[in-house]
């Protein structure tokens, strides 16, 4: 059961915050900018508001999770961070001598109270709300890009992976007590995953009834982690890697496995739409959701700044028609009009390859024809008939007994020659410069925030991840701006 919560603490410590909390806190300001009760809102009807016992304020849970976000902790170090740390308790709504919820109640928040919610979409039009009424956002530009996030898994075995975090913890104990050795748990040898978790239950339990290494923070952080791999990702575990991610391409000779984030941003660099896709979609192909995305958030969109992935034919028509510039350079093989299999084959501007929709790139390919002449130029791209043997996905795409697999796209350069000639301006030219603002933004996702690793499995997962981490990046992007 659910019911409003009341905004005052009543509590004779309450002044305590006046003096451990300074001004300037980054926690206290978010407090002071943002009002929380839109979570309130958002989340009334996932609770029975008649029945059952009293639920924990969503508006705590979902703070809960905001700081998880901010100081990349695992639900058990930022709960336990949150029975000492005063700025957390202010953060939280709550009286210093109030006690903190159960770290379990996170998961449960997630997976029952957040399910179905769209949380990206929720978060990020908040923050550029707030960004709007605070006169920060004064560009009619947004730069558009993608950044790769690998799966948890990463490919990899589910006893591979507990036997890694099995390993760094191990090492850790070592470091501070190298005798320990001989009290642990005997390591498991067979290849079987049940008698692995085992193992690592095991493991825990030993090191926990360790009170004295226990209570190093580095031990319990990774003591943590590997409960956490366990506790909340068993279903995951057991379902050998995750299921949702694929393979993406970041160059002709290198790949990785996971998924993608679609992001345009404001040149003041506030995030203000956001797609989460599989690994081996095709940059390009967001391009008209971030664009509607950004505009239903509130945003004039005049100006569209990207590199050669957004420049395909469709792009330019689309922006066209909405009275949109579109800085983005053109590239031959991205810009071919149409082409048969068009969905099934999607091109990666980084290896200036195809990729077809199992994500198998191709390893060469060749240009036929001549310039000037009535019949177009055409590129040939071969793919490996290795791979297409086996391929779940050959039907219809691969005849058995075949001794090559291509994928031909004619050139069609003279549709392009209004795009051409507005590359050659100086407007392009200068707003061409600000693209590299989305560069760093990316960057700051991924070492400041964790966003280069999925923190759960699955495509829902990724999407709490990047709805939490972008509001988090967002909302300290205004308050540096504003102070």
């Amino acid at each position: 059961m659910i019911k409003k919560q009341e905004t005052m603490i009543l509590s004779e410590y309450i002044g305590i915050y006046d003096l451990v909390v300074p001004k300037d806190n980054m926690l206290r300001r978010i407090n002071e900018l943002i009002d929380f009760s839109f979570v309130y809102n958002e989340l009334v009807d996932k609770y029975c508001s008649n029945n059952g016992r009293n639920a924990i304020d969503p508006i705590r849970m979902f703070k809960y999770l905001l700081l998880k976000s901010i100081f990349d902790l695992s639900d058990m170090d930022i709960v336990e961070r949150s029975k000492y740390d005063m700025s957390f308790k202010y953060f939280l709504g709550m009286a210093p001598e109030e006690s903190v919820i159960e770290s379990s109640s996170l998961t449960k928040f997630r997976r029952l109270r957040l399910k179905d919610v769209n949380l990206l979409d929720i978060l990020i039009n908040k923050t550029v709300e707030i960004a709007l009424e605070k006169g920060i956002i004064k560009s009619k530009s947004i730069i558009v890009d993608a950044t790769h996030t690998s799966a948890r898994y990463n490919q990899k075995s589910p006893r591979e992976v507990l036997q890694e975090c099995s390993k760094r913890l191990r090492k850790c104990i070592y470091e501070i007590d190298e005798n320990i050795k001989n009290t642990l748990p005997e390591k498991n040898t067979v290849d079987d995953l049940k008698a692995e978790i085992k193992y690592c239950q095991e493991l825990v339990k030993t090191i926990e009834k360790n009170e004295v290494i226990a209570s190093y923070p580095k031990v319990r952080e990774k003591l943590n982690i590997l409960n956490e791999t366990i506790d909340d990702d068993i279903y995951h575990i057991q379902a050998y890697a995750d299921a949702d991610a694929r393979i993406g391409h970041k160059s002709a000779d290198s790949s990785f496995f996971g998924y993608k984030t679609h992001i345009a941003m404001t040149e003041e660099r506030i995030i203000t739409a956001a797609t989460i896709t599989t690994g081996e979609k095709n940059d390009g192909k967001e391009l008209k959701s971030l664009i509607t995305k950004s505009q239903e958030a509130g945003i004039q969109v005049e100006t569209v700044i990207g590199d050669t992935a957004y420049s395909e034919k469709g792009n330019i028509k689309f922006t066209t028609e909405n009275n949109i510039k579109l800085v983005a350079k053109l590239n031959p093989s991205v810009t071919q009009g149409f082409r048969k299999n068009e969905d099934e084959f999607q091109f990666n501007k980084d290896a200036g390859m195809y990729v077809c929709k199992e994500g198998h790139m191709a390893f060469r390919k060749s240009r036929q024809g001549k310039k000037n002449v009535s019949k177009n130029q055409v590129d040939t791209y071969y793919f490996d008939i290795e791979k297409c043997k086996i391929c779940p996905q050959k039907e219809g795409c691969y005849k058995d007994g075949a001794k090559s697999k291509t994928y031909s796209v004619s050139i069609k350069s003279d549709i392009h020659k209004s795009q051409i000639e507005f590359q050659e301006s100086e407007y392009f030219k200068e707003k061409s410069k600000e693209r590299y603002k989305i560069e760093a933004k990316n960057s700051e996702l991924k070492h400041r925030h964790g966003y280069d690793t999925a923190s759960s499995s699955g495509l829902i997962g990724m999407e709490m991840q990047g709805a939490l981490t972008i509001f988090t990046v967002n909302i300290k992007r205004i308050l540096k701006l504003l102070w």
